[in-house]
């Protein structure tokens, strides 16, 4: 019989997410609130890429609440923890594009370093003052990326013993992070709990990724534009299998404990915009050759150049891996954003950001 990843949300219980106006943390959300009838805090500063429409389309809304606070004002992340009062911290919120951190990385320092530390401190308040029994069943779960471990030549695998190498202010941000969550486990025993995951995708992601990015372009007949020689290499997770991961690590990961979560979707970038090309070309606008919008453009400074994840031990542990394969999922992903232009042009504007490339300014 397989585990039950809900059991321990209960009508009673009290999760903080934050970042859930996020890709992620929206995803990680409407899973907790079709599911569950636990109460959700959203942890959230609302920022460019931020998207709370799937709220009306959710089960069990009443259940939801928003607390619109930046994770830089220490004070306010406080009063945040101890009004929510919660069982279980998930820690999504991050500033995420390697080409802006690039662009502004003062911005990823405030966000993923001090926003963390602020976090862990407002934590470490709220689970010093937990009666016993909370105290035994609280976890703060912190979720990272594989970009961490810097890039791998042709062969090889990131694992959770991997030394940490991160070579974009992004992935150093990130590094940062995951030193502070670890240190303040050991230091203060905080029972904490680390994931290391690979490049998502999904519906309701924020069209300046890869993924939408070139859907969007594509279905508009836009210049597809393509780092370098597009054979770098990254490992694909569709983010409803990453969200199994994630309950999975919350209901029976062991204290401590880092996992690395990949997706078993090993492509480089050429192959992922030919298969989308592919895909819109036999569904879309059938006579016209996608492909043809492809221009190779200078490499961005410093692209790592391969990552793959060994997700072997959060398979033997917690019994995980991702239920279908890529190409149903990329296939899927591109068939939403197709039923969905509009999404795409309201998020668009309400970020003002018109899809032109980023990570050139410095």
């Amino acid at each position: 019989m397989p585990e039950d990843i809900y059991k321990i949300f209960k009508e009673e219980t009290k999760v903080l997410v934050t970042g859930g106006a996020g890709f992620i943390g929206g995803c990680f959300i409407r899973r907790l609130l079709n599911n569950t009838n636990a109460k959700i805090f959203n942890l959230d500063k609302l920022s460019y890429a931020s998207d709370l429409s799937w709220l009306n389309y959710s089960n069990n809304k009443d259940n939801f609440k928003l607390i619109n606070i930046n994770l830089k004002d220490s004070d306010a992340v406080i009063r945040a923890l101890k009004d929510a009062n919660p069982d279980y911290v998930i820690h999504l919120a991050a500033e995420s594009h390697v080409d802006r951190s690039i662009d502004n990385p003062s911005s990823f320092i405030e966000s993923n370093i001090v926003g963390t530390f602020n976090l862990l401190n407002a934590v470490k308040i709220h689970f010093k003052n937990l009666n016993h029994e909370r105290k035994n069943n609280f976890r703060l779960l912190h979720v990272s990326t594989d970009e961490v471990y810097g890039s791998l030549g042709s062969t090889g695998f990131f694992s959770e013993s991997t030394p940490y190498d991160p070579r974009s202010p992004y992935s150093a941000s990130k590094a940062a992070s995951d030193h502070l969550v670890n240190a303040w486990h050991h230091t203060y025993d905080l029972p904490i709990l680390l994931t290391n995951c690979s490049n998502n995708f999904g519906p309701y992601q924020f069209p300046e990724k890869l993924i939408p990015l070139i859907i969007n372009k594509a279905i508009n007949k836009n210049e597809i534009p393509i780092y370098g020689d597009g054979l770098n290499v990254r490992d694909w997770l569709f983010v409803e299998d990453h969200i199994d991961a994630l309950l999975k690590v919350i209901s029976f990961g062991n204290i401590g404990k880092c996992y690395c979560v990949g997706g078993f979707g090993e492509k480089n970038n050429l192959e992922i915009v030919k298969n989308i090309c592919e895909i819109l070309d036999s569904s879309f606008r059938r006579d016209f050759n996608h492909e043809s919008l492809i221009k190779f453009v200078k490499d961005r400074p410093g692209h790592d150049k391969r990552y793959s994840i060994d997700s072997s031990l959060i398979q033997k542990e917690l019994n995980w891996k991702p239920k279908t394969d890529f190409s149903s999922n990329l296939k899927f992903t591109v068939n939403w954003y197709l039923q969905n232009t509009k999404w795409i042009e309201n998020v668009l504007t309400k970020s003002d950001y018109l899809g032109t490339r980023l990570g050139t300014n410095f």
